[in-house]
């Protein structure tokens, strides 16, 4: 998954203005203890992350 698609998937879930306040502040488990920002600042692949965020929220299927 490019970059710029997570960004855009973060954008739709949350909003434009929660996604990046969500990625920086919100330390998740599912990251092993890590902000979306740190895990891919730490070189995690961006499906990973987002199936992390995908589980950690509910992200519904369909926006999957």
């Amino acid at each position: 998954m490019k970059l710029t698609v997570f960004w855009e998937r973060m954008r739709v879930h949350f909003g434009e203005t929660y996604a990046d306040s969500f990625a920086r502040d919100h330390v998740m488990s599912e990251l092993g203890g890590r902000t979306v920002h740190q895990a891919l600042d730490e070189g995690w692949e961006t499906k990973d992350v987002w199936r992390a965020v995908c589980a950690a929220v509910d992200v519904p299927a369909p926006r999957r």
